[in-house]
This record gives C-alpha cells, structure tokens and sequence, in this order.
C-alpha cells in the first residue's frame, strides 16, 4: 500500500526548465552568467539535484553538479537560489575557446517519474574577440586629438584678449564719459556765472540811475520857492 502511493505520487513530478537561447559577450569581461529557470511540479519537498554541461565543437562535459564544480583555478563558478528556482553557472575570465553551448540538467532526487529528471534546451555563449585598431587609424585619432586640443588652447587665448580688450574699451569708455561730464558741467558753471554777473551789473546800474534821479528831483524841489 505505502509502495502503491509512493509510485502514485511520484508520478505526478514533473520538473520544467527555461534557459536562454543565446548569450553575447566580449573577452573584455572578467565573466559570463548563464541563467537557468526551473519548476519542479508535484515533486517531493526537497532541493533538486543541479547539473551543468557543455557540449563543444569537439567533445562533451560535465561541468558542475551538486559537488561542485570539477575544472580547476575556480573557471565555473554554480550558485542556485531555490527561492526563486534559478540556478546559475558563472563562466569566469571568458576567452573566444569558452563559446559553446550550456546544458542546465535539473533532477528531483527521490521521484521515480520519468519527467522528474529534466535538460533544457541550452543556452549558446558566444564570445566575441575584441579586435585591435589599425596603425593608420590609431596615428588619426592621435592627430585628430592634437588638433583638437590646439583647437581648445586657440579659442581659450582669443577669449582672454577678446575678455581683456572689452575691460580695456569699457573702462576708456567709462573715463570719456567722466571727463565729458566734467566738461559739461564745468560750461554750465561758467554760463551761470556769467549770467549772474551780467544780472548783478544791470542791477547796480539801474540803482544808481534811480538814485540819481531822485537826487535831482529832491533838489529841484528844494530850489523851487
């Protein structure tokens, strides 16, 4: 009876896996990640047994498992969350030999079922080799930075005169200025002064006048019997 419900229930495992079908990268990058999806439905409540492969132009290889990872100078690095039912397989210190394709093999340890024990479909790496510029283009684009940079030293300089003659023209300008204004009003000085004199003398002499006559007038009066 307890063997009956143990094959009953595990024939309801099932395990499903997802991966990527193809990673880019340059040899410039100190790793490559390769992301793998599972689900492990039905299955017993336990961590599922985790396997990496590689399947290259010449050979295959078991590459990491649940022990660990068997290549030497840590070259693969697995990491797993079962939290989110991922598993990764880290390709460090990539080169162009690395490009392949990567197997995710996932496997519920005690399920008896066919589909407990799953691969996915792979995930092709591809790593590009970095290509060096040429002789000819690498004197251009020194070149084309020396220029540039007496470019930058050229229109520096012209804006400093340019700044210094502006402050020159401006003070000049604001000296003219001063000095006009001087002048004007040194001429408004005088003409008010002039002015005033001409006034002070027609006064004076109108007085004089009144004055004499009066002198006359009060003698004529005098004179008369």
């Amino acid at each position: 009876m307890l063997s009956l419900a143990h094959t009953g229930a595990a024939s309801n495992c099932t395990v499903s896996i997802s991966q990527p079908a193809v990673l880019e990268v340059g040899n410039t990058q100190e790793a490559a990640t390769l992301l793998c999806s599972f689900s492990t439905a039905g299955c017993p409540p336990e961590p599922p047994t985790i396997l990496w492969f590689r399947l290259g132009a010449q050979h295959s290889e078991r590459l990491c498992g649940n022990g660990g990872c068997t290549s030497k100078a840590d070259k693969f690095t697995m990491t797993e969350d079962l939290a989110q039912s991922q598993a990764l397989l880290t390709v460090n210190r990539v080169t162009p030999n690395d490009s392949a394709i990567y197997i995710c093999g996932i496997a519920s340890p005690s399920a008896w079922d066919p589909r407990a024990k799953q691969t996915g479909a792979g995930t092709v790496l591809l790593v590009r080799e970095a290509k060096g510029l040429s002789a000819g283009l690498q004197g251009f684009l020194i070149a084309l930075s020396s220029l540039l940079s007496l470019y930058v030293a050229a229109v520096l300089v012209a804006f400093a005169i340019l700044s210094k003659s502006k402050s020159n023209t401006l003070r000049k300008k604001d000296t003219e200025d001063s000095q006009k204004k001087k002048s004007a009003r040194r001429i408004f000085q005088e003409i008010a002064q002039e002015l005033y004199s001409k006034r002070h003398v027609g006064t004076s002499q109108q007085s004089e006048k009144d004055n004499t006559y009066e002198n006359r007038r009060a003698r004529y009066n005098y004179e008369r019997p």
